[in-house]
Order: C-alpha cells, then sequence, then structure tokens
C-alpha cells in the first residue's frame, strides 16, 4: 500500500504545480467557465495518461536512440506555448458563454501534454522511480493513479480560473489577466529552452 501512496504523492506534486497545461486550464476556465474548460482538462488529462504509458512500456527506449526528435519535440513544445502565449494576448477580453463550442478543444489539450516538456520530464522520472523494472503492472497501476489525480489537478486549475471570471467582468481585466497568462506562458518557454 505504501507504494500506491508514494505514487500518488509524486502524481499530486508533479500534477498540481503550475505549469503550462495548468496555466492553460485556469485561462480557459476564467474566460469560457469551467464546463467548457472541461474539454481541455479531459484531453490533457489523457494526453499525459498516454504519454506515460507509452514511455512505461518503452517509448523512453526508442527517444533515447533518436536524440534529435526529443530536442524536435521540445522545440514543437515551445512553439506551441508561444502560439498560445499569442492567441492570450491578443483576445479582445469579452468573456465566453461557456458554451462548448469556445475553447481549447480536447485535441489541443492532449497535444499540449505531447508538447510539453514538464509532462515528459515527468513521465520519465515517475516511470524511472516506480516501474524501471518494466514491470506492466506496475506501469498500468501508476498510469491510472496518475490519471485520477491529474485529471482532479489540472480540473483544480479550471475551476480557479472559473471562480476568477466574477472579478473579470470588465473586458479590460480580461486583456490585463490574458496578458498575464501569456507572459507566464512565454515564461514557460523560456525555462524549457534552457532544460
Amino acid at each position: 500500500m505504501s507504494d500506491l501512496l508514494s505514487m500518488g504523492a509524486f502524481a499530486l506534486a508533479a500534477s498540481i504545480s503550475p505549469g503550462p497545461v495548468n496555466i492553460v486550464a485556469l485561462s480557459t476556465g476564467a474566460q469560457y467557465g469551467l464546463g467548457a474548460s472541461m474539454r481541455h482538462v479531459t484531453g490533457a488529462t489523457v494526453g499525459f495518461a498516454l504519454l506515460l504509458l507509452l514511455t512505461g512500456l518503452g517509448l523512453h527506449e526508442f527517444l533515447r536512440h533518436w536524440p534529435q526528435l526529443t530536442r524536435a519535440i521540445q522545440w514543437a513544445g515551445v512553439a506551441f506555448l508561444v502560439y498560445m502565449a499569442y492567441k492570450l494576448a491578443v483576445d479582445d477580453g469579452h468573456l465566453g458563454t461557456g458554451e462548448a463550442t469556445q475553447g481549447p478543444s480536447w485535441i489541443s489539450g492532449a497535444a499540449m501534454q505531447w508538447l510539453n516538456p514538464k509532462a515528459w520530464l515527468a513521465s520519465l522520472a515517475g516511470m524511472g522511480a516506480y516501474a524501471a523494472n518494466g514491470d506492466s503492472l506496475l506501469v498500468w497501476q501508476f498510469t491510472a493513479i496518475y490519471f485520477v489525480i491529474c485529471y482532479g489537478s489540472i480540473a483544480c486549475w479550471a475551476y480557479a480560473g472559473s471562480r476568477l471570471r466574477h472579478y473579470l467582468s470588465a473586458a479590460k481585466r480580461v486583456r490585463l489577466f490574458n496578458r498575464l497568462m501569456a507572459l507566464l506562458l512565454v515564461g514557460s518557454a523560456v525555462y524549457l529552452l534552457q532544460m
């Protein structure tokens, strides 16, 4: 049982900490409401769980033989963060209605995890710590635990954003908030380039 608690603690620490996916969840919750932001939450969680599972099943070995692919993923992730920051920075500041047709899609949430170096590091470190011997049962257990905790963690950020909607009643405040989120995403991109 202590191994499962340790896996859960690792998953919580990695999932709840600030990062690009959580910043987008916060911004999406603030701009479109909790309902619409849950598509991003679900996509990001499924995307990460798939990355974690494949890492545990041997993806890390493949990438070790192709270091240029790892670097390409890092650059694609930085480009995606800069693109998301640009979209936030030029937003007109009008809050969405929370309808399901608005906000980041399920696919963009999943893709964001695959382009997020923080997600790659968490996958490699987590599987290295808990399933380095390749035991498929441990890989699946860790992935299941991580899925639940990751979903809850990203959802917390989206919920926090949705609670900010009350304070973002004027377009001017929304633009300021979006530009702050854009700066945080650019800061994340710069940090990831130094890794």
